[in-house]
């Protein structure tokens, strides 16, 4: 496979929620930045390859073999953003743009072997989790900071917006994974919250709330 359908069918599988949804041509156009023709052409490639299936103005989705390959270059980049992470000290929000271009070395001894290395993590960074060999992953338990109610507490474990401004916002206010957010108090006005962070109080937005996941304690 090449770089550019690799690319595609991982858009594909993020875009069909990680499973075999049909996905239009203009919303891949539209995530990949590209013009539906283009997405067509690259449909009935993939298709020749027993990737995805695609009829014609129903959209594309992705075949057993293509998510399978999907979570194959998905593993690949979560493994080189953990790497990056604990073994080069590259920060969260510097490892996306390097994961997108190690992703698509062939080498899966290589792979392999950085799974080993970092003895076989299951989220990356950003808290996602991480396919094993088998294509296999643990999702979490988790909710968005922004629907626990007033007194509620939970552990952040992850984001849902993982763009450098976002990561650097949180590197800034100190809020990072691991860290027990207790919701204070909620605005009526923007639904803005008060929370208390490991101790310390602060004040964040509906937005910032809405893009942190939390695991509810019980």
């Amino acid at each position: 496979m090449t770089r550019s359908e690799e690319n595609y069918i991982k858009t594909i599988y993020h875009l069909g929620g990680g499973g075999s949804k049909s996905i239009s041509t203009n919303a891949i156009a539209e995530q990949m930045d590209t013009k539906p023709s283009s997405v067509t052409d690259m449909a009935k490639k993939l298709a020749e390859k027993g990737l995805v299936d695609y009829v014609k103005y129903q959209g594309v989705s992705l075949s057993d073999f293509g998510v399978k390959t999907a979570l194959s270059i998905i593993r690949k980049h979560r493994l080189w953003e953990v790497f990056l992470v604990e073994k080069l000290d590259f920060t969260w929000d510097e490892v996306h743009e390097v994961a997108e271009q190690l992703e698509h070395i062939k080498s899966e001894k290589l792979i392999d072997k950085i799974d080993e290395l970092l003895d076989f993590p299951k989220y990356d960074p950003h808290g996602d989790p991480i396919p094993t060999k088998n294509g296999e992953f643990q999702e979490r338990d988790k909710q968005l900071l922004s629907e626990l109610p007033v007194g509620g507490q939970g552990v952040c474990v992850g984001v849902k917006d993982s763009s450098v401004p976002f990561l650097k916002f949180l590197d800034k206010n100190k809020i990072a994974l691991g860290n027990t957010i207790q919701v204070v108090d909620k605005e009526d006005f923007d639904n803005s919250l008060r929370i208390l962070m490991d101790g310390n109080e602060m004040r964040i937005s509906h937005q910032i709330a809405s893009n942190l996941f939390v695991k509810k304690n019980s």
